[in-house]
């Protein structure tokens, strides 16, 4: 298990405590009562952490190595039913962004999301999660067809940002984006956006009928470290930016940007990754339950109006 630094406390009773559990296990010595002891101090640690994290401290846990990634959700929630389907067929396949069909239960999907990579290869393979302009109009391509065939959508979003590169914008980043904004908020059929991780400008995917954060994500046009690098001309004001960015799910709530947060387990996705996924899958079968009851006309109509009344504005 990888420990942030502010979890250094939690790493070293843990390790207590399994070195109590050693002990007890391989010798004649009784030690349930110094392992209830260190347990009961563990519980307590673990409370006032998670129980007071700062906006960056929440950054750090949704950038997790050992958090749960697009396709790890998928891959729960479908298994070997989901198909993925590649291209934009215009320029190329975009390993950063992934998509497919699948099933939960009976229930045919569109999973749409960024996908990270879990180690050194695969996130240079995944270009970090970071999508060229064909990753999004591969995605757009995607949900024109679920669209075509009435099937609801799920979207992931998990990226620290579009790619920057001279060659995506060359290929016109800003109009791909846009476009998979424009479209999506007219699809007719139910939208269910998750940010899982990071939430950078929405990673290009994040309009939907329904937006849920976990716990412990962050949701922003730009990151802590770019802000800062903007404002302060350095990334050591990276902490106080996340702050003044107001970017974390209860943020978000409160702006009345998203729809709902969802409780991870303590300490993070990754501490139960089972239990995420199992929280996840009901979450979108009970939306997916009461969204698929409207009428086409009244889902994007009530879409759009709830996107219309976002921002504070005033007429003269």
């Amino acid at each position: 298990m990888e420990y942030l630094d502010f979890e250094q406390p939690i790493k070293e009773l843990e390790e207590q405590m399994e070195k109590c559990q050693v002990i007890g296990n391989e010798s004649d010595v009784d030690m349930t009562d110094a392992c209830k002891k260190i347990e009961k101090k563990l519980n307590q640690v673990k409370k006032e952490v998670y129980g007071n994290l700062t906006a960056w401290q929440r950054v750090q846990i949704s950038r997790h190595l050992e958090r749960p990634y697009t396709l790890d959700y998928i891959n729960s929630l479908a298994g070997n039913t989901f198909l993925e389907l590649h291209g934009d067929r215009t320029v190329k396949d975009d390993k950063a962004m992934i998509g497919g069909f699948g099933k939960i239960d009976d229930q045919s999907f569109l999973f749409i999301g960024q996908q990270k990579g879990v180690n050194t290869k695969m996130r240079q393979y995944r270009n970090f999660g970071m999508a060229n302009p064909e990753g999004y109009r591969k995605a757009l391509r995607l949900m024109k067809q679920a669209e075509k065939f009435n099937i609801p959508i799920v979207s992931f979003v998990d990226t620290p940002g579009a790619f920057p590169g001279i060659e995506a914008e060359e290929r016109g980043q800003g109009e791909a984006i846009a476009r998979n904004i424009l479209e999506m908020s007219r699809l007719k059929v139910p939208v269910i956006v998750f940010i899982i991780g990071e939430g950078a400008s929405g990673g290009g995917i994040g309009v939907g009928d329904k937006v849920y954060m976990l716990e412990n994500t962050w949701y922003s046009v730009i990151s802590p470290e770019s802000c800062s690098s903007i404002l302060w001309r350095s990334w050591e004001y990276k902490k106080e930016a996340a702050e003044a960015l107001k970017l974390t799910a209860p943020d978000m709530k409160k702006l009345k940007l998203i729809d709902e947060i969802i409780k991870e387990p303590l300490g993070g996705a990754h501490r139960d990754r089972e239990m995420m996924f199992t929280t996840v899958r009901k979450v979108i079968l009970d939306t997916y339950k009461d969204l698929k009851k409207l009428p086409t006309d009244k889902l994007v109509e009530k879409r759009m109006n709830k996107y219309l009344a976002m921002g504070v504005f005033s007429e003269k």
